[in-house]
């Protein structure tokens, strides 16, 4: 039985390319939450106008990412999960779907609400996206606000997902962080 723990210890990790992904996105993720909310206050300028640009390239770069993710999990099976109580699996298993719905909520919403003010996406100034919707003052303000506050739900999701991590790692001391941080891990 000991032998057979010690030769399986890979599939309690995740594989590279879902650890790689899941750090690309988080950096991508909260680079696009704080220049969301450094640019918003700015007043206009040719340097907020290029902040806008670089937030909506950093979503669809996120969007990308969170296809690609999605793709992955989709066809490749994770490690099992840990022992732990019910509840926190629960919340465990809740905080990653909202995480994943999010992940293309946000960018989607904010794609269509830069499409209804008029304002076209060129995808790192050179691949021109398509109008997500026609363009609308009033449902721009209306698009505005959902990406907003889906941004900040996503916040609270990671605050509560980084939380969850650092709770298992400093409190349970079992291994959990591990399975997600590059290298070969212990």
């Amino acid at each position: 039985m000991r032998h057979q723990i010690a030769t399986s210890s890979a599939a309690t990790r995740y594989s590279a390319p879902a650890i790689a992904l899941h750090w690309l996105l988080a950096v991508a993720i909260v680079g696009a939450f704080g220049m969301g909310l450094y640019m918003a206050d700015l007043p206009f300028s040719p340097n907020r106008l290029k902040l806008y640009n670089w937030h909506k390239w950093a979503g669809v770069t996120i969007l990308a990412l969170s296809a690609l993710r999605l793709l992955w999990r989709l066809s490749h099976k994770p490690p099992a999960d840990l022992p732990m109580p019910r509840w926190q699996a629960f919340v465990a298993h809740i905080t990653h779907g909202l995480l994943y719905a999010l992940f293309f909520a946000v960018p989607l919403v904010g794609w269509a609400y830069s499409s209804a003010a008029g304002f076209p996406i060129v995808w790192f100034g050179v691949i021109p996206l398509p109008d997500f919707v026609p363009k609308d003052k009033a449902l721009a303000d209306l698009l505005k606000d959902a990406h907003e506050l889906l941004a900040w739900a996503m916040a609270l999701l990671v605050v509560l997902h980084v939380g969850g991590a650092l709770k298992h790692h400093f409190i349970d001391r079992d291994g959990l962080v591990q399975r997600m941080l590059p290298g070969r891990g212990r």
